[in-house]
């Protein structure tokens, strides 16, 4: 009996080391997953960006919040990538690329997964192209909520104006740049190359290059923001509206680049696109590339997408 009474306390410091240790594994193993989802979120499965070696000067990365009176005075931040070379030359003034994120996404996509960043330091350092600040606006009130980059229905939902009008005003005031449209680009991925063609087409002249990354050029049937009304998506579809605005696109010799992918859903749109491009005779590239939907094709055609951008925006 007193050898039993003994043992009790035993099995029960045992217990609690068990239960001890596999609390705390568990709760290592529970900040592992966290921190390979936040990574995975933040680098999509890629290593995270970094210049190569041959790269000298690098450019640098500001982050601002700006007040608009197209959204009724929200504050949306807004990252900024400057050159190399920026602050080392003042007198220096530089065009300007805005990029526009998709759905579900934040502006930090470009710099983390696209690499950006890393892209104008390498253009940069081999002597490609022009510098050019690289300027990346929040586009939405939620990461997964959809905006389109459109002037929706409710009051406070001029997304559109907010770039076109508030973001590029602040920019000018801000930074050295060009501040004329021939030394603008507007440029986005997914939703954000939809929203790029759309207020590009509904700004001719406010800026020279357009860029779309695996967009679409029919408006996508949302009540939230387009009230379901036709006229409302005919005016935001850019396959609608491009015959209106060719002319003046032509006088400002805008120039449109894009592409989409073979197994992507919109791969019919850009097609259908680019045949009314040329049929309007404005300046463009489009190329048909194998894949889909995703992020390898937009980090992978980067390079090319912002020297295209690089080698055409006026200085």
């Amino acid at each position: 009996m007193t050898e039993l009474v003994g043992r009790v306390p035993g099995r029960r410091l045992a217990v609690g080391l068990a239960t001890l240790a596999l609390a705390t594994f568990l709760t290592v193993g529970a900040v592992g997953i966290w921190r390979y989802g936040w990574n995975y979120w933040l680098y999509r499965g890629f290593p995270p960006p970094q210049d190569p070696g041959f790269v000298t000067e690098h450019g640098s990365t500001q982050v601002f919040k700006l007040s608009s009176p197209a959204l009724a005075g929200r504050s949306q931040q807004v990252y900024v990538y400057l050159p190399p070379g920026y602050a080392s030359n003042p007198q220096r003034r530089y065009p300007v690329a805005y990029l526009l994120h998709g759905i579900p996404g934040r502006p930090t996509s470009f710099l983390f997964t696209v690499r950006a960043g890393v892209v104008e330091d390498i253009l940069d350092a081999r002597g490609k192209g022009r510098p050019m600040i690289l300027v990346m606006p929040y586009g939405s009130t939620g990461t997964f909520t959809d905006k389109e980059w459109a002037n929706g229905i409710r009051p406070g939902e001029g997304w559109e104006t907010f770039v076109a009008r508030d973001l590029v005003r602040a920019i000018d005031a801000r930074y050295r740049t060009v501040a004329r449209g021939s030394a603008r680009a507007l440029i986005g991925l997914s939703e954000g190359g939809y929203g790029a063609l759309n207020i590009g087409l509904h700004h001719p002249g406010e800026f020279h290059v357009l860029e779309s990354w695996s967009g679409y050029q029919l408006a996508d049937d949302l009540r939230s923001i387009f009230g379901g009304k036709k006229a409302l998506l005919r005016r935001n579809s850019p396959l609608d509206t491009l015959a209106r605005v060719a002319k003046r696109l032509r006088a400002d010799r805008t120039y449109v680049w894009f592409y989409s992918a073979t197994r992507d859903h919109f791969h019919k749109q850009n097609a259908a696109f680019a045949r009314e491009l040329r049929r309007e005779r404005i300046p463009f590239h489009y190329f048909a590339v194998a894949g889909g939907h995703n992020w390898a094709l937009w980090r992978g055609q980067a390079s090319n997408a912002l020297l295209a951008a690089a080698e055409r925006l006026h200085a």
